[in-house]
């Protein structure tokens, strides 16, 4: 069993000021997708200059913290919220759902695209590689608040989390280092390599969709599911799981359709 790190979750603390690791993490996400996107923006479109990459940058992230907030809502905690709506903006009390902030990037970029003069794809395609920077910084974060762990486990490295979090103190598997390692760190070597070559519009968000869908499915069977949802089928399968598999089958569909839609000769670089 290795021990679990004692980090406080707050960074930096003046007065009643307090700054807390999770949103630095954000600013990690957002400040590295703008670094990696300044890097590639020439191969993307040699017009646009730094500050039109970053207004794209701040409108997908208005996309990740509106959809990933009412994503939370929708999917994970409705009756609450509709119990008391005021609680839908006490973000610091946590509550941020993945695919939520997933169809916010997509709205974000489908709406900056029809502003700019990209398609929807285009600027997908331009935007995944990116993407799993934000999602393995977003996980340590996790990891930091001792959230969102995992299930009992004897495996030789298991964690007993912070009674504040876990009062069963149990060892349990560390299911947010298997997130950032497989969506953060897998994901973005597989998108990196696979984005270096010429590909037909569709191929590059096909491949994040599908692979970081399966990805969190994987996870999900070794992950506590929220208290408030439990397992909603046949004992094991969750709410992740469920939403994720649309993103599978979609990621497929997307790579097939690239494939299969696009001639040779009229392939580019998936920048």
């Amino acid at each position: 069993m290795l021990p679990y790190p004692q980090i406080d979750p707050v960074a930096v603390a003046i007065g009643p000021l307090q700054i807390h690791w999770y949103g630095l993490m954000y600013l990690v996400g957002i400040g590295g997708a703008w670094l990696l996107a300044s890097r590639r923006l020439n191969r993307f479109d040699p017009t646009w200059t730094k500050e039109k990459l970053s207004d794209l940058i701040f409108w997908l992230a208005m996309g990740v913290i509106v959809g990933g907030r009412l994503g939370y809502v929708l999917f994970y905690d409705l009756p609450v919220y509709i119990a008391n709506p005021t609680l839908i903006f006490q973000v610091w009390k946590g509550g941020m759902a993945f695919h939520g902030g997933f169809v916010g990037v997509m709205l974000a970029a489908w709406w900056f695209g029809r502003r700019n003069g990209k398609t929807f794809f285009e600027l997908m395609d331009f935007i995944a590689p990116m993407v799993p920077i934000g999602l393995g910084a977003g996980r340590i974060g996790n990891f930091i608040n001792a959230e969102l762990w995992g299930k009992p486990s004897d495996v030789p490295w298991a964690m007993v989390f912070p009674p504040f979090s876990d009062p069963a103190q149990l060892p349990r598997h560390p299911s947010q280092l298997y997130q950032f390692a497989l969506e953060g760190v897998a994901l973005f070597v597989i998108l990196w390599l696979f984005s270096r070559k010429p590909r037909p519009t569709m191929a590059v968000s096909g491949m994040f969709a599908m692979f970081y869908g399966i990805f969190r499915f994987i996870v999900e069977f070794v992950r506590v599911p929220d208290a408030q949802l439990g397992y909603l089928a046949w004992g094991w399968v969750t709410m992740g799981q469920i939403l994720s598999l649309p993103m599978i089958i979609g990621g497929a569909v997307l790579i097939w359709l690239a494939y299969h839609r696009a001639p040779a000769a009229g392939q580019k670089a998936a920048v």
